[in-house]
């Protein structure tokens, strides 16, 4: 992963957010959601955490981001950041209960990724994804304005999730409609094809 490109682009990256705070509020619900059905008090990571928005807001404490000047804001919002890439997590095996991936369109390797997570996680412990569904509107946005990033189907995240060794799929979306629609907060809905933004939950072996 080039992270030069996060390092200079951190200020767009903050603007983003500033531009639709609606949005950033539905994803942010659908996510929760998901983390709600596991048990309290449970250690996760938050892995590419950015500026560390999310991780901030869901109570997470700690996580892995490669870019410098996104972490040392990450850090200003009280969550501890260790240098990694998804694909080399720097923690030992069986570390925790949950982790937490809000993108997945930045990773070099996501079949390396996910294999982290599940060597990191706890017997019975979850992966918490949220992505674009590539077959939906937002994504199909940000590819029409040719958008660097790669863009998941549902389908594909499933297989890619169980060949890692995970089980238990369970599904929810929200941002129904265009990006520049989305005027007010939206609940999330239970299962995927009708909504952008896709958050799944499955559990360790």
């Amino acid at each position: 992963m080039n992270t030069e490109i996060f390092n200079q682009n951190v200020e767009a990256y903050e603007q983003w957010y500033k531009d639709y705070p609606q949005v950033f509020e539905s994803e942010l619900l659908a996510i929760k959601e998901q983390l709600q059905k596991l048990p309290e008090n449970l250690k996760g990571i938050e892995v590419g955490l950015g500026t560390g928005r999310f991780s901030e807001l869901l109570g997470i404490k700690e996580g892995v981001e490669p870019s410098k000047e996104m972490a040392a804001l990450a850090i200003k919002r009280g969550v501890s950041v260790l240098n990694g890439y998804a694909e080399q997590l720097p923690f030992g095996d069986l570390k925790f209960d949950f982790v937490l991936f809000v993108t997945v369109c930045h990773l070099d390797n996501i079949k390396h990724a996910f294999a982290e997570a599940y060597r990191v996680l706890k017997p019975a412990g979850a992966i918490v994804i949220g992505f674009l569904d590539r077959e939906r509107s937002v994504a199909q946005q940000y590819l029409e304005r040719r958008h660097r990033s790669t863009f998941y189907t549902v389908s594909r995240i499933e297989v890619l999730l169980k060949e890692a060794g995970f089980k238990s799929l369970e599904f929810n979306q929200t941002l129904f409609g265009n990006l520049d629609d989305i005027k007010e907060v939206q609940m999330s809905k239970e299962g995927f094809g009708e909504g952008s933004f896709i958050v799944v939950k499955a559990t360790k072996k």
